[in-house]
C-alpha cells in the first residue's frame, strides 16, 4: 500500500469544480470515499473501505497539525486545514480540507466527514514554509510522540503570538492572498 510507496515528488491536481469527499468512523477508518478521492489518491474503493484514513498521510505533513485537527473534531467542532496527502503511487496532492464530526440523534459523535477542495496556491507558499519549519523540529527526534511533543509548542507559540487559532490563521492567509490579488488586478478589471 501507499505506506511503502516511494515518494515521486509529482503533484496530482484536481479540478476547481471537484470536491474530494470521505467519511470515517470514530476510529478514523474510511466508510465512504467518492470517485474524486479514489481517482486522485489512486485507489479502488475496495482498497480504502475499512482502512485507516492515515493511509493517505504524507510524511511531509506535520504531526502537530494532525493533532490540532483531531483534537478539534473530537471536541465536536469543525476545522479547516491545508493538508498534503500521499497517493498510492507516491505522488502527492494538496487540499484545503473542511472536516466535521457527524453526530447521531443523541448528539454523540459517530464519525467524521471531510470535503477537500483545490487549495489557494498563494496561501500554499506560506503553508509550505510553516509546515517545513514544523517538520524540521519534528525530524530532530526519532519517536513519533517525541516529534509531536517537539513541534506542538512551535505551532502553539506561533498561534499565541498572532492571537489566533489555527483556523483563524488559515483564513487570515487566504484573506491576505485575496487582498494581494485584488490590489494587483488592473483597475479596469475590478
Amino acid at each position: 500500500m501507499s505506506r511503502q510507496a516511494q515518494l515521486t515528488g509529482r503533484e496530482v491536481k484536481f479540478g476547481e469544480d471537484e470536491i474530494i469527499v470521505s467519511k470515517t468512523d470514530v476510529k478514523g477508518r474510511i466508510t465512504y470515499a467518492n470517485e474524486v478521492f479514489l481517482r486522485v489518491a489512486g485507489y479502488t474503493e475496495d482498497e480504502v473501505l475499512g482502512k485507516p484514513h492515515n493511509l493517505i498521510r504524507h510524511p511531509d505533513m506535520p504531526r502537530c497539525v494532525f493533532k490540532l485537527l483531531w483534537d478539534t473534531i473530537a471536541a465536536g467542532k469543525e476545522i479547516f486545514a491545508y493538508v498534503i496527502n500521499l497517493a498510492k503511487n507516491g505522488d502527492h496532492y494538496w487540499v484545503f480540507a473542511h472536516v466535521t464530526p457527524t453526530f447521531n440523534d443523541a448528539g454523540a459523535i459517530v464519525g467524521y466527514h471531510s470535503n477537500r477542495r483545490v487549495p489557494d496556491r498563494a496561501v500554499l507558499t506560506t503553508i509550505k514554509s510553516l509546515y517545513q519549519s514544523l517538520l524540521n523540529e519534528e525530524r530532530r527526534h526519532r519517536n513519533p510522540k517525541d516529534q509531536m511533543a517537539a513541534s506542538m509548542p512551535v505551532i502553539l507559540d506561533l498561534l499565541k503570538s498572532k492571537e489566533m487559532s489555527y483556523e483563524e490563521l488559515i483564513f487570515s492567509l487566504r484573506n491576505s492572498a485575496d487582498k494581494q490579488r485584488a490590489e494587483s488586478e488592473p483597475v479596469g478589471a475590478r
